[in-house]
């Protein structure tokens, strides 16, 4: 089980690394094997073992070094194979509580009533001891590989210490993995060529394009809804849309030949700002000064947008010449350009004229007439 150390023409195109159910997944490989992964020359931060696109890895070994920074953990992990740095993150917990737990309290209280605080003690303790290893532990570790400082590391999104008295545990990944390596790891990303490219219309083209930006276009809303995202840079929300990329149909980039030629890099930069100016055009999203700094606000967070706005439907709509109908969105619109920002466009204030309507802050008279109750 030897990493793939081939040229770069064997790297397979981008676009077709989301047909490999590898790359989704979290691979379970030996350390070895993640330190003599080739990265991609297309999308830095993806790595190739046998032709296999990884992004993320699981790995299961021993503590033998150990690092505490304040918001982070490094710990070094052997599998018998290689020794990797894990980049554990601490949870708010280690934060909140920066005391000691003790966890040989009672559960009880002395009336033989349930106690709380004393359950929510043992919880943060059993926390705290799943989280912090000491040389000699074994340690399981999820996440995605990053090279930093010419060194291969795991950036952990889930980590914690295994208890595993009995080896059990250890056994049975010793035999687990290797099943793997010969089911799925040294079976090499093949895909069958396929003599159909030229007949797929310019129409089949736009439509794959329009629906990778429609896919696009959902995934950031959530996450900007989830998140409950107020403000953001550009570069802080490219890498939502890497998979997306990578998962693209060969198709839909064979229509236009530099499209074919684009690197990974480009045509995400490609995807991103469209899906951006998209947002913008829905009113999703404004930059509220324009400048160098490039920064977006989030209409449906911004607090300061909701507050001037409805203080004009207010305090306006109590004027004789809007006292019947309301407020007008046009005159709203001149009132929150003038008070809060210039770049306002009419879609940004239909969109909080809606989220305060649906929030009972303000009426609609008509399609366009706003009031308070």
């Amino acid at each position: 089980m030897h990493a793939l150390r081939g040229d770069t023409e064997e790297e397979p195109p981008s676009m077709l690394w989301g047909l490999d159910p590898i790359f989704s997944a979290y691979a379970r490989l030996y350390i070895k094997d993640i330190l003599q992964m080739k990265e991609s020359y297309q999308v830095p931060g993806i790595f190739f073992y046998k032709l296999h696109p990884i992004f993320k890895v699981d790995v299961l070994g021993t503590v033998v070094y150990k690092r505490e920074r304040e918001d982070f953990f490094c710990y070094g992990v052997d599998d018998s194979t290689g020794v990797i740095n894990c980049l554990c993150w601490k949870d708010e917990q280690w934060k909140e509580h920066s005391g000691p737990v003790d966890g040989s309290k009672s559960q009880v209280t002395s009336h033989g009533g349930f106690n709380p605080a004393d359950q929510l003690k043992k919880l943060l303790h059993a926390q705290r001891c799943s989280s912090h290893l000491e040389i000699g532990d074994v340690l399981r570790v999820r996440g995605p590989v990053k090279t930093s400082r010419g060194q291969r590391e795991i950036m952990a999104s889930t980590y914690y210490k295994v208890t595993d008295p009995v080896l059990a545990v250890q056994i049975s990944w010793m035999l687990e993995v290797p099943q793997l390596y010969r089911k799925f790891y040294d079976k090499p990303f093949q895909l069958a060529n396929s003599g159909q490219g030229s007949d797929v219309t310019d129409a089949d083209g736009a439509s794959a394009t329009a629906s990778l930006l429609g896919r696009a276009s959902r995934l950031l809303k959530d996450f900007l809804r989830e998140k409950a995202v107020e403000r953001f840079r550009p570069y802080d929300l490219q890498q939502q849309l890497v998979p997306l990329v990578s998962s693209f149909p060969q198709q839909a980039a064979t229509q236009q030949e530099p499209e074919a030629t684009q690197s990974a890099s480009k045509q995400l930069h490609k995807l991103f700002r469209e899906t951006l100016q998209l947002l913008q055009d829905e009113g999703w999203v404004f930059r509220k000064v324009i400048s160098q700094d490039q920064v977006y606000q989030v209409t449906e967070h911004d607090k300061d947008l909701h507050r001037v706005t409805r203080d004009i439907v207010r305090v306006d709509s109590k004027r004789e010449k809007y006292a019947e109908r309301g407020c007008h969105v046009l005159h709203i619109l001149s009132c929150v350009r003038e008070r809060y920002s210039r770049n306002v466009s009419k879609t940004v204030i239909e969109v909080v004229l809606k989220g305060l309507e649906c929030n009972s802050e303000i009426i609609s008279t008509t399609d366009n007439h706003y009031t308070v109750l």
